[in-house]
Protein backbone atom coordinates (compact mmCIF):
# COMPACT_ATOMS: atom_id res chain seq x y z
CA UNK A 1 0.00 0.00 0.00
CA UNK A 2 1.32 3.42 -0.95
CA UNK A 3 1.81 5.97 1.81
CA UNK A 4 -0.41 9.04 1.77
CA UNK A 5 1.23 12.27 2.90
CA UNK A 6 -0.42 14.28 5.67
CA UNK A 7 0.83 17.45 7.33
CA UNK A 8 0.32 18.09 11.04
CA UNK A 9 1.06 20.82 13.57
CA UNK A 10 2.30 20.40 17.13
CA UNK A 11 -0.20 21.64 19.71
CA UNK A 12 0.68 22.74 23.21
CA UNK A 13 -2.82 23.19 24.58
CA UNK A 14 -5.17 20.37 25.43
CA UNK A 15 -8.66 20.10 26.84
CA UNK A 16 -12.24 20.40 25.59
CA UNK A 17 -12.21 24.16 25.05
CA UNK A 18 -9.00 24.03 23.02
CA UNK A 19 -10.39 21.13 20.95
CA UNK A 20 -13.61 23.04 20.23
CA UNK A 21 -11.65 26.07 19.10
CA UNK A 22 -9.53 23.97 16.75
CA UNK A 23 -12.59 22.35 15.20
CA UNK A 24 -14.09 25.77 14.53
CA UNK A 25 -10.86 26.62 12.69
CA UNK A 26 -11.12 23.51 10.50
CA UNK A 27 -8.60 21.41 12.47
CA UNK A 28 -8.91 18.00 14.11
CA UNK A 29 -7.07 17.33 17.39
CA UNK A 30 -4.99 14.16 17.25
CA UNK A 31 -2.34 12.18 19.14
CA UNK A 32 0.58 10.07 17.85
CA UNK A 33 1.58 7.03 19.91
CA UNK A 34 4.88 5.16 19.66
CA UNK A 35 6.40 2.46 21.82
CA UNK A 36 8.77 3.78 24.45
CA UNK A 37 7.99 7.44 23.71
CA UNK A 38 5.66 10.05 25.10
CA UNK A 39 2.50 10.61 23.02
CA UNK A 40 2.72 13.63 20.71
CA UNK A 41 -0.27 15.98 20.57
CA UNK A 42 -0.92 17.35 17.08
CA UNK A 43 -3.68 18.76 14.89
CA UNK A 44 -4.46 17.94 11.26
CA UNK A 45 -6.60 19.67 8.66
CA UNK A 46 -10.20 18.47 8.66
CA UNK A 47 -10.43 18.52 4.84
CA UNK A 48 -7.20 16.56 4.37
CA UNK A 49 -8.16 13.91 6.92
CA UNK A 50 -11.57 13.36 5.35
CA UNK A 51 -10.05 13.23 1.87
CA UNK A 52 -7.72 10.45 2.98
CA UNK A 53 -10.54 8.45 4.58
CA UNK A 54 -12.69 8.71 1.44
CA UNK A 55 -10.12 8.04 -1.28
CA UNK A 56 -7.48 5.77 0.28
CA UNK A 57 -7.81 2.52 2.22
CA UNK A 58 -10.29 3.75 4.79
CA UNK A 59 -9.05 3.49 8.36
CA UNK A 60 -6.27 1.09 7.30
CA UNK A 61 -4.55 3.72 5.17
CA UNK A 62 -0.78 4.01 5.54
CA UNK A 63 0.13 7.63 6.25
CA UNK A 64 3.42 9.50 6.06
CA UNK A 65 2.94 12.13 8.75
CA UNK A 66 4.99 15.31 8.51
CA UNK A 67 4.80 17.24 11.80
CA UNK A 68 5.79 20.90 11.51
CA UNK A 69 8.08 22.41 14.16
CA UNK A 70 8.95 18.96 15.52
CA UNK A 71 12.49 18.50 16.83
CA UNK A 72 12.87 15.20 14.98
CA UNK A 73 13.58 16.04 11.36
CA UNK A 74 11.87 12.97 9.97
CA UNK A 75 8.49 11.88 8.78
CA UNK A 76 6.52 9.36 10.77
CA UNK A 77 4.91 6.28 9.21
CA UNK A 78 1.58 5.91 10.99
CA UNK A 79 -1.74 4.11 10.75
CA UNK A 80 -5.02 5.10 12.35
CA UNK A 81 -5.52 3.54 15.76
CA UNK A 82 -8.92 5.04 16.56
CA UNK A 83 -11.29 7.67 15.22
CA UNK A 84 -13.94 9.45 17.27
CA UNK A 85 -16.99 10.62 15.32
CA UNK A 86 -19.76 13.00 16.26
CA UNK A 87 -22.73 10.74 17.15
CA UNK A 88 -25.19 12.89 15.15
CA UNK A 89 -23.32 14.65 12.33
CA UNK A 90 -20.70 11.86 12.03
CA UNK A 91 -17.83 14.24 11.32
CA UNK A 92 -14.40 13.40 12.80
CA UNK A 93 -13.80 14.75 16.31
CA UNK A 94 -10.44 13.19 17.21
CA UNK A 95 -7.86 10.81 15.75
CA UNK A 96 -5.30 8.54 17.41
CA UNK A 97 -2.33 7.47 15.27
CA UNK A 98 0.09 4.60 15.87
CA UNK A 99 3.62 5.07 14.61
CA UNK A 100 4.91 1.88 13.01
CA UNK A 101 7.95 0.39 11.35
CA UNK A 102 7.58 -0.49 7.68
CA UNK A 103 9.69 -3.59 8.23
CA UNK A 104 7.63 -5.05 11.11
CA UNK A 105 4.39 -6.96 10.66
CA UNK A 106 1.28 -5.53 12.28
CA UNK A 107 -2.23 -6.76 13.01
CA UNK A 108 -5.10 -5.01 11.22
CA UNK A 109 -8.75 -5.68 10.39
CA UNK A 110 -9.56 -5.74 6.68
CA UNK A 111 -13.03 -5.46 5.16
CA UNK A 112 -14.42 -8.47 3.26
CA UNK A 113 -16.47 -7.69 0.13
CA UNK A 114 -18.71 -10.17 -1.70
CA UNK A 115 -18.47 -10.20 -5.50
CA UNK A 116 -21.34 -11.34 -7.74
CA UNK A 117 -24.95 -12.41 -7.13
CA UNK A 118 -25.42 -15.92 -5.65
CA UNK A 119 -27.34 -18.58 -7.60
CA UNK A 120 -29.51 -19.18 -4.54
CA UNK A 121 -30.61 -15.56 -4.62
CA UNK A 122 -31.38 -15.37 -8.35
CA UNK A 123 -33.06 -18.77 -8.79
CA UNK A 124 -34.44 -19.72 -5.36
CA UNK A 125 -35.40 -16.35 -3.91
CA UNK A 126 -32.94 -16.58 -1.06
CA UNK A 127 -31.06 -13.73 0.61
CA UNK A 128 -27.32 -13.30 1.09
CA UNK A 129 -26.32 -12.99 4.74
CA UNK A 130 -22.92 -11.45 5.55
CA UNK A 131 -22.40 -12.07 9.31
CA UNK A 132 -18.63 -11.43 9.38
CA UNK A 133 -17.54 -8.26 7.58
CA UNK A 134 -13.85 -8.00 8.55
CA UNK A 135 -10.89 -10.33 8.94
CA UNK A 136 -7.99 -10.02 11.37
CA UNK A 137 -4.87 -10.06 9.21
CA UNK A 138 -1.17 -9.93 10.02
CA UNK A 139 1.15 -8.43 7.42
CA UNK A 140 3.70 -5.73 6.67
CA UNK A 141 2.24 -2.20 6.62
CA UNK A 142 2.99 -1.88 2.91
CA UNK A 143 1.01 -5.07 2.18
CA UNK A 144 -2.27 -4.01 3.82
CA UNK A 145 -5.06 -4.52 1.24
CA UNK A 146 -7.91 -2.03 0.91
CA UNK A 147 -10.32 -4.97 1.12
CA UNK A 148 -10.51 -8.72 0.47
CA UNK A 149 -12.80 -9.78 -2.39
CA UNK A 150 -14.72 -13.07 -2.20
CA UNK A 151 -16.68 -14.54 -5.13
CA UNK A 152 -20.16 -15.48 -3.87
CA UNK A 153 -21.86 -16.06 -7.25
CA UNK A 154 -21.70 -19.86 -6.94
CA UNK A 155 -23.51 -20.05 -3.60
CA UNK A 156 -26.76 -22.04 -3.67
CA UNK A 157 -29.54 -22.01 -1.10
CA UNK A 158 -28.30 -23.06 2.37
CA UNK A 159 -24.68 -22.99 1.23
CA UNK A 160 -22.02 -20.91 2.98
CA UNK A 161 -18.45 -19.68 2.70
CA UNK A 162 -16.20 -19.94 5.75
CA UNK A 163 -12.93 -18.15 6.46
CA UNK A 164 -11.04 -21.37 5.68
CA UNK A 165 -12.60 -21.45 2.19
CA UNK A 166 -11.08 -18.21 0.91
CA UNK A 167 -7.67 -17.59 -0.63
CA UNK A 168 -5.64 -14.48 0.25
CA UNK A 169 -2.32 -13.12 -0.92
CA UNK A 170 0.73 -15.00 0.34
CA UNK A 171 1.92 -11.93 2.23
CA UNK A 172 -1.17 -12.04 4.45
CA UNK A 173 -1.76 -14.28 7.45
CA UNK A 174 -5.42 -14.57 8.46
CA UNK A 175 -5.88 -14.90 12.23
CA UNK A 176 -9.68 -15.03 12.33
CA UNK A 177 -11.30 -18.36 13.32
CA UNK A 178 -11.22 -20.51 10.14
CA UNK A 179 -14.67 -21.95 10.96
CA UNK A 180 -16.32 -18.52 11.11
CA UNK A 181 -19.00 -17.93 8.44
CA UNK A 182 -18.40 -15.08 6.01
CA UNK A 183 -21.37 -15.52 3.65
CA UNK A 184 -24.55 -17.60 3.75
CA UNK A 185 -27.51 -17.91 1.38
CA UNK A 186 -30.73 -18.63 3.24
CA UNK A 187 -34.49 -18.35 2.81
CA UNK A 188 -36.06 -14.98 3.41
CA UNK A 189 -37.10 -14.69 7.05
CA UNK A 190 -40.78 -14.17 6.13
CA UNK A 191 -40.84 -17.57 4.37
CA UNK A 192 -39.43 -19.54 7.29
CA UNK A 193 -41.32 -17.83 10.10
CA UNK A 194 -43.70 -20.06 12.06
CA UNK A 195 -46.16 -19.38 14.84
CA UNK A 196 -43.95 -18.30 17.74
CA UNK A 197 -43.93 -20.59 20.74
CA UNK A 198 -43.53 -17.82 23.31
CA UNK A 199 -47.17 -16.61 23.29
CA UNK A 200 -48.32 -20.20 23.98
CA UNK A 201 -46.05 -20.38 26.99
CA UNK A 202 -47.43 -17.13 28.30
CA UNK A 203 -51.02 -18.43 27.98
CA UNK A 204 -50.16 -21.59 29.91
CA UNK A 205 -48.59 -19.56 32.70
CA UNK A 206 -51.67 -17.34 32.86
CA UNK A 207 -53.96 -20.35 33.18
CA UNK A 208 -51.87 -21.73 36.01
CA UNK A 209 -52.12 -18.48 37.89
CA UNK A 210 -55.91 -18.44 37.44
CA UNK A 211 -56.15 -22.01 38.70
CA UNK A 212 -53.97 -21.30 41.69
CA UNK A 213 -56.06 -18.30 42.76
CA UNK A 214 -59.22 -20.31 43.55
CA UNK A 215 -57.08 -22.93 45.29
CA UNK A 216 -55.70 -20.27 47.57
CA UNK A 217 -59.24 -19.04 48.27
CA UNK A 218 -60.41 -22.58 48.99
CA UNK A 219 -57.55 -23.08 51.40
CA UNK A 220 -58.60 -19.93 53.20
CA UNK A 221 -62.17 -21.13 53.31
CA UNK A 222 -61.14 -24.47 54.79
CA UNK A 223 -59.14 -22.72 57.45
CA UNK A 224 -62.20 -20.63 58.22
CA UNK A 225 -64.29 -23.79 58.68
CA UNK A 226 -61.77 -25.34 61.03
CA UNK A 227 -61.77 -22.40 63.44
CA UNK A 228 -65.36 -22.99 64.72
CA UNK A 229 -64.45 -26.63 65.47
CA UNK A 230 -61.63 -25.47 67.64
CA UNK A 231 -64.03 -23.16 69.46
CA UNK A 232 -66.45 -26.06 70.13
CA UNK A 233 -63.67 -28.07 71.77
CA UNK A 234 -62.99 -25.28 74.21
CA UNK A 235 -66.65 -24.83 75.08
CA UNK A 236 -67.41 -28.54 75.93
CA UNK A 237 -65.34 -28.63 79.13
CA UNK A 238 -67.20 -25.59 80.52
CA UNK A 239 -70.58 -27.44 80.22
CA UNK A 240 -69.30 -30.09 82.58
Amino acid sequence: MEQIKLKAILRAQRGKQSAKRMRREGLIPAVVYHRGEEPVAISVADKEMNRILRTAGGENVLISLDIEKEKKARGRSVIIKEIQHDPVKRHVLHVDFNEISLTEKILVEVEVVGQGEPVGVKQDGGVLDHPLRTLKVQCLPTDIPKHIDVDVSGLKLNESIHVKDITVAGTLKVLTDPEAVLFLVKLHEEKVEETPAEPQEVEVLTEKKEEEAPAAGAAGAEKGKEEPKAAEKTVKPEKK
